[in-house]
């Protein structure tokens, strides 16, 4: 199943606010710049070490 990016940092930012409680700013910094990092020239170096 492919999920689009967007849809899956929603999510993962959702749950993660509703169970951990951390600051909005602290969700906003962290969701964009995974959304970020993602489409950069970074990305196959993060998908080797995630793998």
């Amino acid at each position: 199943m492919d999920v689009p990016l967007w849809l899956a940092l929603l999510a993962v930012g959702a749950l993660g606010t509703k169970l951990v409680r951390p600051p909005w700013w602290l969700v906003a910094v962290l969701l964009l710049g995974g959304y970020l990092v993602a489409d950069s020239f970074l990305a196959p170096a993060i998908a080797t070490v995630v793998k």
